[in-house]
């Protein structure tokens, strides 16, 4: 059974930061590119960023300069370091996994920013 379990969300000022942890088992975590995605109510899931298995990052351009995402192969754990958050960041974050046609999902983790 493959499994992606987020942590790290949670509530927090805007301005602040929050950095939310993607542990997959079931995978050869190696091989796969990761990705956080977010989903808002009432909007469509969208990519926040992705790392490749080779360490090439891609960000929207809605939080660049602020999110970063890395990965820890040894750990089987990709991260999204999120600084400056804004109001507009709260939202449902996703890790994901694939590998060509392959993908795996997480159940998600809340983070909420005041204003």
């Amino acid at each position: 059974q493959v499994q992606l379990v987020e942590s790290g969300g949670g509530l927090v000022q805007a301005g602040g930061s929050l950095r939310l942890s993607c542990t997959a088992s079931g995978i050869s975590f190696t091989v796969y590119d990761m990705g956080w995605y977010r989903q808002a109510p009432g909007n469509q899931r969208e990519l926040v960023a992705r790392i490749s298995r080779g360490g090439v990052t891609n960000y929207a351009d809605s939080v660049r300069g602020r999110f970063a995402i890395s990965r820890h192969n040894a750990k089987n754990t990709v991260y999204l370091q999120m600084d400056s958050l804004k109001p507009e960041d709260t939202a449902v974050y996703f890790c994901a996994a694939t590998l060509g046609a392959r993908d795996y999902w997480g159940q998600g983790t809340q983070v909420t920013v005041s204003s």
